[in-house]
């Protein structure tokens, strides 16, 4: 049988953000925004200055770093696998890698319906 897809994953170009930024400030995790003031953008956070609400979604790792998603964001992202970018511009104003020129971005794709049946179950805050 074929390997469990993954829900969350990232480019090469964000795993050497997220190794740039883990020296600078020590373990990291992300958080999927869910609007305000960085739009949808995936945030990046010290470990210890974010707090991870109960309910929150664990969708994986990337590079070492846990990715969590708010419920309500969860529902809309559901049926994707979220890819992590990063492109040139100005980082999330709360986000670590602000300042650094990059900054990351959510791509996504649909899973199939032999990927959506072998999805691993998730785990809440």
């Amino acid at each position: 049988m074929d390997a469990r897809p993954v829900r969350v994953l990232a480019t090469p170009a964000a795993e050497a953000l997220i190794a740039q930024l883990r020296e600078t400030h020590g373990e990291v995790l992300f958080h999927q925004s869910g609007g305000c003031c960085d739009g949808s953008s995936p945030m990046c956070y010290p470990i210890d200055d974010f707090i991870v609400g109960e309910q929150d979604i664990m969708l994986g790792e990337i590079a070492g770093a846990r990715f969590f998603i708010s419920p309500s964001q969860f529902e809309y992202w559901q049926h994707t696998q979220l890819i992590i970018d990063v492109v040139d511009g100005r980082g999330g104003m709360f986000s670590l890698e602000n300042g650094t020129g990059k900054r990351f971005l959510t791509r996504s794709r649909l899973f199939t319906e032999a990927e959506r049946l072998r999805l691993s179950p998730l785990h809440t805050g």
